[in-house]
């Protein structure tokens, strides 16, 4: 079990030895050190994003939203026009990334999914940005487990959640086409709309066990939820086939996405199809 605790002026007693377990697990894995996680800041509570987007307007991923930097107390935005996710993040994959506030009292499968997340960010800079953080996703899962010494749960219950994210997705952009090809009024495409979303919350809720490190459904029903989540689920499956190919072992699955080429994403993605 690892614990962590922040003291006022940064680790706790242990908690550097605690964080070393996860970075054993990455340099087993194949990944190159990074300074992420080396110090806490206390002075950090965690970064705030508001991500929104028009009302029937559905990007493909976080790059496609529009931001704004909020606070603690959420976004200043009109909910009324836009699709807002406000979200609090407890880490920023820089190389130098700190242990944040929010971090350091996340759950320990959550924090032990985080801290090798955003270290594996810091190895796949070249991939193409979606396949980048589905990879990233898969491995925090893989070497967070590795690190608990526990079976890596997680990593499949995702793998349920990215398909059933990416049809809905898939769903959702064909009803906005049809919506702005003129095939359904607007009053039609928000009825739509909000009938795919309901279902697919229902949807999510049923995936047992519950997650331990991750949110079963989108962070919040509507276009700027499912888009940012589809960031992280549309090559999933892909990457995920890859750790079921290498017999689920993580130094494999790591080795065999660092290989990738550095190429276009649909020439990348090809190359993981065929492993």
């Amino acid at each position: 079990m690892i614990v962590w605790v922040l003291a006022a002026e940064g680790f706790a007693a242990g908690q550097e030895t605690e964080i070393q377990q996860l970075k054993t697990v990455e340099e087993s894995a194949g990944f190159k050190p990074t300074g992420n996680f080396a110090r806490a800041d206390p002075r950090i509570t965690a970064y705030y994003r508001c991500y929104y987007t028009a009302k029937l307007e559905l990007p493909e991923s976080y790059d496609g939203l529009k931001l704004r930097e909020g606070n603690e107390q959420g976004c200043t935005l009109d909910e009324k026009k836009y699709d807002v996710f406000f979200y609090r993040i407890e880490a920023v994959a820089s190389g130098q990334a700190p242990v944040t506030q929010s971090l350091a009292q996340a759950s320990t499968e959550r924090l032990a999914m985080v801290v090798p997340h955003e270290d594996f960010h810091d190895q796949v800079r070249r991939l193409p940005d979606l396949i980048g953080e589905a990879a990233a996703t898969l491995v925090g899962f893989l070497t967070g487990a590795a690190a608990l010494n526990e079976p890596a749960l997680d990593a499949d219950l995702f793998a349920r959640k990215a398909e059933m994210l990416n049809r809905y997705f898939d769903r959702l952009s064909a009803i906005y086409k049809s919506a702005r090809g003129g095939a359904i009024s607007r009053r039609a495409t928000r009825e739509e709309k909000q009938k795919l979303l309901d279902t697919l919350e229902r949807e999510c809720a049923a995936i047992e066990p519950s997650p331990r490190s991750f949110n079963r459904c989108v962070p919040v029903a509507n276009n700027a939820g499912l888009s940012f989540d589809h960031s992280y689920t549309k090559y999933y499956p892909l990457l995920y086939r890859v750790y079921v190919n290498c017999g689920k072992d993580l130094r494999c699955t790591t080795q065999k996405i660092l290989s990738a080429p550095r190429k276009s994403e649909t020439e990348v993605a090809r190359y993981f199809a065929g492993l």
